[in-house]
């Protein structure tokens, strides 16, 4: 059997780091999804209700990578009260031909993290203002970090907002980012002072109930909801996505059972058979993207499969270009 290389977290965040070719391994996903045969299935997802926990699987194989990647990934949202992360996870990576094991990637869900900041950089590159310079973050938890992280890369923000229920994680928030970044960072006490004005709006939480109403948004705003990755979670009024004068996914299958959209079609604000563009379709130039300065835009982001395959080949083709890793010889 041939070698597998195990790869441990820390190593893994020396050769991936949030950068803008994590960025651009992401766009290239989305665009293989819009324009390639990519098989990918629907998420397993297991629930441990009675832990505020979930285990979701996912996986995409993509023509011309030599490479696929199944992920198992964790999210125990009660997790931050006993001092331990709320994500976890690993993915296996296999060979596209013959089907051997070639890594495993023991990233604590270092790498999904990278990827859903990444995607939501992408998501901005295509749909916020050029000139977007203020972004507002609902939730105080790693993503709101990373995610600001990721939108510094595509778009000049000078100015960040974050709101969350607990204000003492939004400040530490907002203190990290504007050491970090070297920007204006304050935390809000209330979410509607903390969107008005914004340019980008992200949702980061884990809520069951929308955090942000429709009344909130205004004119030229761009939406970019992340945290809705199961059908119990719904950060956004589902009036905003009937509203938005446009409403991107990243996997329209997806979103109709697990995101915002889910949430919309319940509620009727929008109508069972709309047509809407994904995220791939946009930056493949088979769909129009923000038409104008004054465009509500919304892009509802699950997270997919394909992401995950394609961040996992950028981990191992740098792994061994640097010679990280151990080898496995069975």
């Amino acid at each position: 059997m041939p070698a597998m290389t195990i790869l441990s977290e820390r190593e893994l965040r020396k050769i991936v780091p949030l950068d803008i070719a994590a960025v651009e391994c992401v766009e290239d996903a989305f665009h293989a999804l819009a324009t390639k045969p990519v098989v990918m299935p629907p998420i397993l997802r297991l629930d441990i209700p009675g832990q505020r926990g979930e285990i979701d699987v996912k996986t995409a194989y993509v023509p011309d990578l030599d490479s696929l990647a199944i992920k198992i990934s964790s999210g125990f949202f009660d997790n931050l009260k006993i001092g331990l992360p709320s994500t976890n996870g690993m993915m296996v990576v296999l060979s596209a031909k013959t089907g051997s094991v070639q890594a495993l990637l023991l990233d604590n869900g270092f790498l999904t993290d990278v990827r859903t900041a990444a995607a939501g950089a992408v998501a901005a590159r295509h749909l916020a203002r050029q000139n977007a310079s203020v972004a507002t973050v609902l939730g105080a938890g790693v993503q709101a970090r990373m995610q600001i992280e990721a939108l510094a890369l595509v778009r000049p923000i000078g100015e960040v907002r974050i709101w969350a229920r607990d204000v003492a994680k939004a400040e530490r928030v907002a203190q990290d980012l504007s050491i970090r970044l070297r920007i204006s960072a304050r935390a809000y006490g209330d979410p509607v002072h903390a969107i008005a004005g914004a340019d980008v709006v992200i949702t980061t939480t884990s809520s069951a109930e929308p955090v942000l109403r429709a009344e909130w948004l205004t004119s030229g705003q761009h939406v970019t909801a992340m945290g809705s990755d199961a059908e119990h979670k719904n950060e956004i009024d589902p009036v905003a996505i009937g509203q938005a004068g446009l409403y991107v996914a990243d996997s329209i299958k997806q979103t109709r059972q697990l995101g915002e959209l889910r949430h919309a079609l319940a509620a009727g604000t929008v109508a069972p058979d709309q047509d809407f563009a994904e995220l791939g379709q946009i930056i493949a130039g088979q769909r129009p993207g923000r038409q104008s300065a004054d465009q509500i835009t919304i892009a509802d982001l699950t997270g997919t499969g394909i992401q995950d395959t394609a961040i996992a080949a950028l981990a191992v083709a740098r792994a061994r270009s640097s010679a990280l890793g151990m080898r496995y010889e069975n």
